[in-house]
């Protein structure tokens, strides 16, 4: 009789965070007590109309959650804790930060109506906590946001090293370099998996360093001749205060516009990251400054509908008007799947007689992530037994996994969302597919996305819908011509038309029924809908949702 515990081991699976950009969250099993690690959203698109945001379903691991010891968060970007504000409650487990993003996710909690009771447990930069059966160690790494951590993971089973975001920045404007020696010890110690940010594994040589895009804005904010507005994620600290410095040395005054730059300038300061060459100004201060005397630091790079620089370029701002000959700098990359939004933007600035500059004019970015150089330096460092390539979709994950072999990394994994591999003991390999899914935050409640809202949404989109209302008596007889509402389907000017030549169609269909089966609402609904059908293929091509009403009137 085989008496092996089936819970014995060390797993891992992606909720969310492999074969897409974003909703980052990942998990791993010891002997049946489970770790998260990050916890992240994604943001809605065409695909998705009416949402604002999306984030993985945490359905297998909250029915776990008596066995889940604690989130651990490797930093405060969206994709890797934008979520905790709506999932915490299916998980209630204690949230690990170090200071920066401990201080960041309590502002972002502090509107949730559950924010006092998340138990958030700051831990010190290159701290170390014991949870349950995992030793997690933290790990100074540089990305572009104040501390970004690797995690190192030790388990009875084996260590694993859990880079997250991070790149290789020989000069960071804020926090130290990565701390190569604390991953070298831990490579020196074994380490049985690296589990490792895909998002440039493309991208040959190395990300570049943020100091180099700060000269670079030194340099084109000088020549700027009118006002002057900087996009660029706001939690990137280090390129917030380098356009500082730019304008300074311009000889201008900069302001932040936007909420989300202010609430990351908040836990900055609080956290003595924030330490701009000037204090910054409110939009309305900035309002009455000369052109050629303000620098503007904008939301906005991903060409988000709601944030400061889309409500410039459509003119509606409260308070910030860009005129002719004035400039908007990107120091952004775009985001996959961003690019439309972002061009939107780009094209209303310019109608408007603005100038534009991305990273393509001149190399006012750098990507906070690693390139195949800096991805071959992590190999040499942790030498890991395995390679478990995620953050990033399936080109990028692919490309990580065929660096690693070259460099002789023993094995890759490549896991899709839902996939558990295996890690120890034993050979790793795939054990099991667990639920995944996806959940939208849809105006302030959250839906599951498989549950046809989006389905439907898109039905409306693409064939628009029609309504009908017909009104019988008891006997099957009706008492008006049917009422008929077609929307998104025909020129405002064909609608009248269009509306009674349906209404007829119904009309007959209803009235070629038998007069018993008149008074059965169910089959006139469904003759309604037939006449419907016949003629909205026969003349629009088109299938659209229908909403039938039969209503019945006594004698």
């Amino acid at each position: 009789m085989d008496t092996a515990d089936p819970n014995a081991g060390l797993r891992f699976v992606a909720l969310g965070g492999s074969d897409e950009i974003g909703m980052n969250l990942y998990l791993y099993e010891v002997d049946g007590q489970w770790l998260m690690v990050d916890c992240g959203v994604a943001f809605g698109d065409e695909t998705t109309p009416g949402v604002d945001v999306l984030m993985p379903s945490v359905d297998f691991i909250a029915d776990k959650c008596d066995r889940l010891v604690g989130l651990v968060l490797t930093h405060g970007h969206e994709d890797h804790f934008g979520a905790i504000q709506y999932l915490w409650p299916r998980l209630r487990c204690p949230v690990y930060a170090t200071p920066f993003t401990a201080a960041f996710l309590r502002l972002k909690l502090r509107d949730a109506v559950f924010d006092e009771t998340v138990p958030v447990r700051e831990v010190p930069l290159g701290g170390r906590v014991s949870l349950g059966p995992f030793d997690v160690t933290f790990v100074e790494m540089t990305h572009s946001i104040p501390e970004p951590n690797a995690l190192i993971i030790r388990t009875k089973y084996g260590n694993v090293v859990h880079s997250g975001d991070w790149k290789r920045d020989p000069k960071p404007p804020i926090g130290r370099t990565v701390d190569e020696d604390t991953l070298r010890q831990v490579g020196a110690e074994g380490v049985l998996a690296l589990v490792s940010d895909s998002t440039n594994a493309l991208e040959d040589g190395h990300s570049g360093s943020e100091s180099d895009a700060r000269d670079a804005l030194v340099d084109v904010i000088a020549r700027q001749p009118n006002r002057v507005a900087v996009t660029c994620f706001s939690t990137n600290v280090g390129r917030i205060l380098g356009i500082a410095e730019a304008a300074a040395a311009a000889d201008r005054q900069c302001a932040l516009i936007g909420r989300s730059l202010w609430r990351v300038h908040e836990a900055a300061t609080a956290t003595g990251y924030m330490t701009p060459p000037a204090p910054f100004l409110t939009e309305s201060e900035a309002a009455y400054l000369p052109r050629d005397r303000v620098v503007l630091i904008c939301t906005g790079s991903q060409g988000e509908s709601r944030a400061a620089l889309s409500r410039i370029a459509a003119d509606t701002h409260p308070h910030v008007v860009l005129e002719p000959g004035d400039t908007v700098i990107f120091s952004a990359r775009e985001i996959p799947g961003n690019e439309k939004a972002i061009a939107r933007v780009q094209n209303a600035l310019t109608r408007q007689g603005v100038r534009v500059i991305t990273p393509a004019e001149a190399p006012v970015h750098v990507s906070g992530h690693p390139a195949r150089d800096e991805l071959t330096a992590l190999y040499q460092w942790v030498r890991p037994e395995i390679v478990i390539p995620v953050h990033g979709d399936a080109r990028r994950q692919r490309a990580q996994a065929a660096l690693a072999r070259a460099c002789q990394v023993p094995q890759t994994l490549v896991p899709e969302d839902g996939v558990m591999f295996q890690l120890a003991p034993g050979p790793a390999g795939v054990v099991d597919h667990v639920p995944v899914g996806r959940i939208a935050r849809d105006g302030e409640r959250l839906v599951h996305l498989n549950d046809g809202i989006m389905k439907q949404r898109h039905r409306l989109t693409h064939n628009g819908v029609v309504t009908a209302t017909l009104v019988l008596d008891d006997s099957g007889r009706l008492l008006a011509d049917p009422q008929i509402a077609a929307f998104g389907l025909y020129e405002s000017n064909a609608q009248e038309a269009a509306a009674r030549d349906l209404a007829e169609d119904v009309r007959d269909r209803v009235e070629d029924l038998p007069r018993p089966r008149r008074r059965d609402d169910e089959a006139v609904r469904t003759a309604a809908i037939q006449a419907l059908r016949r003629r909205l293929r026969s003349e629009l091509g088109k299938k659209p949702l229908m909403e039938i009403k039969v209503l019945r009137l006594g004698d």
